[in-house]
């Protein structure tokens, strides 16, 4: 909005001509979003526990987690609405990949939402029907896909998968990009709302993410340095930079209040929203297989799920009674019955993300 107000007033003054730089609009986005999330995060808190939208435990959750019964839920409220609002004000609002990010932003978000909503309004114990929840991430995956697939604006050979590590290699996908994506997207909204597990812990690994993507986005959507890189330059990727920026800072801001002990939890509201984020801009700016990368806490959180959940129905067909790979599962949980405080998991897992993402930065000079 500021891009449309005031870069024009720049024929008057040279002052506004900076509302021009994706480096400028980055900055104002993510110092306004981190204050906004500051600002709304007490109301939000107050108003979340007068109306009772208070987290009930799990039985199968570590012992310890019994505490934290009566924490206001979905505060990814906060994250949300200072990420749009953010964003509304700093971005580029013509361009096809910023509106790509509000529907996915908005779509997740009702779908998130509403699944908090069945939970802690009308006591609904599961919240909304899982196969009902899948097919609301299939389908905004699937509207998505298919505007990028048939969107004349998007970039060349939009279906080519790069492999990080190698130069100029590709895995051309065909039609089998519609599926794949529509599973990325899918199974990164899952993945991250599997591990909104511990306080910081979502947020925090979701911020370093982010920091990767944005490093990505800027490098590929600046002509100069995409090419100095041997980078594919994408026009619409500047913009994303931005969008991210203001991500990054709601995320900061949220965890003011989510960090030990937490104040607020994100819920669905915010997980599966984030997520389904991540795995939107890695499409556009065909990344996907460095956010696996950069992400790789989320899968592994995952995949500990799948591998304990698989062991468990293959014991008890075989032997009668199910058996556990781990003590408790995603991971994190698993960290905690070994006796490992909840903040030195977290913390452990911060570096491990850290870690995470300057490999995947690494691969960057390597192509």
């Amino acid at each position: 909005m500021f891009y449309h107000l005031l870069f024009p007033l720049a024929s008057y003054s040279i002052v506004f001509n900076v509302f021009r730089y994706v480096t400028f609009r980055s900055i104002g986005a993510f110092i306004t979003s981190l204050v906004i999330s500051l600002l709304v995060g007490p109301a939000f808190i107050r108003m979340l526990k007068a109306k009772a939208a208070v987290e009930t435990i799990d039985d199968d959750l570590p012992e310890k987690h019994r505490l934290k019964q009566g924490t206001p839920t979905m505060g990814g409220l906060i994250i949300l609405v200072s990420l749009l609002i953010a964003s509304l004000l700093w971005n580029i609002l013509t361009n096809s990949a910023i509106l790509m990010m509000y529907l996915t932003t908005v779509w997740l978000g009702i779908l998130g939402f509403l699944d908090d909503y069945l939970k802690n309004f009308v006591k609904a114990k599961k919240g909304l029907i899982p196969k009902y929840k899948l097919y609301g991430q299939i389908s905004v995956g699937l509207i998505l896909t298919l505007a990028i697939y048939y969107s004349n604006s998007a970039a060349a050979n939009i279906t080519a998968l790069q492999i990080p590590f190698f130069k100029n290699t590709y895995i051309e996908l065909g039609w089998v990009f519609i599926p794949f994506v529509v599973l990325l997207i899918t199974g990164t909204s899952n993945a991250v709302n599997l591990t909104d597990g511990l306080d910081g812990l979502a947020a925090g690994t979701l911020a370093f993410s982010a920091l990767g993507l944005g490093v990505m986005s800027y490098l590929k959507g600046n002509f100069i340095a995409a090419g100095y890189l041997n980078l594919e330059f994408i026009h619409t990727a500047g913009e994303l930079t931005v969008f991210i920026s203001a991500l990054m800072g709601s995320l900061i801001g949220f965890l003011w209040f989510n960090s030990y002990p937490a104040q607020v939890f994100m819920g669905d509201t915010g997980s599966l929203t984030l997520g389904g984020i991540l795995a939107v801009i890695s499409v556009l700016l065909k990344e996907q297989i460095f956010l696996v990368i950069i992400g790789f806490i989320f899968v592994t959180e995952t995949l500990s799920v799948i591998i304990q959940q698989s062991w468990f129905k293959h014991t008890r067909r075989k032997y009668g009674q199910g058996r556990r790979v781990f003590l408790c599962a995603p991971l994190h949980h698993h960290f905690e019955l070994k006796g490992i405080h909840e903040t030195k998991i977290v913390t452990r897992f911060y570096i491990i993300a850290v870690l995470l993402v300057a490999i995947g930065l690494s691969t960057i000079k390597l192509r």
